[in-house]
């Protein structure tokens, strides 16, 4: 598939890899050329009466694993499987600030915000909807006057985004956030590291690993994303990589 990674299938389910910059499904921007598109031709080798659907969702900027049934019947039974609690959807994330906790969970009621809906904000304790992200810190940096810190999120819940959301609330913006970022980029003290910092032109957000229990064959399924070139030069300027190298949260 054009632009598009197979990383699992099988006759009900397909996984893939999704690069940042592509829209999954058409809007009123994006009426052609987006993900779904790519699926629909592929689509054609599958059964008569298959057709993709994509279960859970992933923003343009966020490059990583994408879940797609080939039948109706199967969305249904993945989008009940997306919610049991053996589910797992972990993704990386390159963030603003020296996180000082090796591991930890935020829980924020998420909403969408009355005067822009296309933002996610903060709800109080009595509206919006539960949202619950556990975050491991897999590396440091201090880049003076900033920081910086790579994480490894999983979704408990899967609210529109949420990660983004919940590490801003706590101080540590993704790097290159278009909505929920800062420039503290401009704040590092060294000009180089802060030149590739404000350079990266999407959101430092990787979707790498999901894992769920197959609806049909009952098969525990594993499936990983290998981390893209811009997001792993990334790490590399910024002195992160050793990060990778930590093995996932059980």
């Amino acid at each position: 598939m054009e632009e598009i990674a197979a990383l699992y299938e099988d006759g009900h389910v397909l996984v893939v890899s999704k690069p940042a910059g592509m829209v999954v499904h058409p809007t009123y921007k994006n009426k052609t050329g987006t993900m779904l598109d790519v699926l629909l031709a592929d689509a054609d080798r599958w059964s008569a009466d298959a057709r993709p659907s994509i279960v859970g969702r992933l923003d343009k900027l966020t490059s990583g694993i994408v879940v797609v049934a080939k039948t109706a019947a199967m969305h249904a039974a993945l989008q009940r499987t997306w919610t049991a609690r053996d589910s797992e959807k972990d993704y990386l994330a390159v963030v603003y600030g020296l996180v000082n906790e090796p591991a930890g969970t935020i829980e924020l009621r998420l909403r969408h915000d009355p005067i822009d809906r296309r933002m996610i904000i903060v709800a109080s304790e009595t509206e919006g909807l539960r949202a619950v992200t556990r975050f491991d810190r897999l590396a440091t940096v201090d880049a003076p006057r900033a920081g910086l810190s790579l994480l490894r999120c999983r979704l408990v819940t899967g609210r529109r985004h949420q990660i983004r959301v919940h590490l801003a609330s706590r101080g540590w913006p993704i790097v290159g956030d278009p909505q929920y970022g800062e420039p503290r980029w401009s704040m590092i003290e060294d000009g180089a590291l802060a030149a590739a910092l404000q350079a990266f032109p999407r959101q430092a957000l990787h979707a790498c690993r999901v894992a769920f229990t197959h609806p049909i064959t009952g098969a525990r399924i594993a499936v990983e994303a290998p981390v893209p070139p811009d997001f792993e030069g990334l790490i590399e300027t910024v002195a992160l990589s050793a990060g990778l190298k930590e093995p996932p949260r059980d």
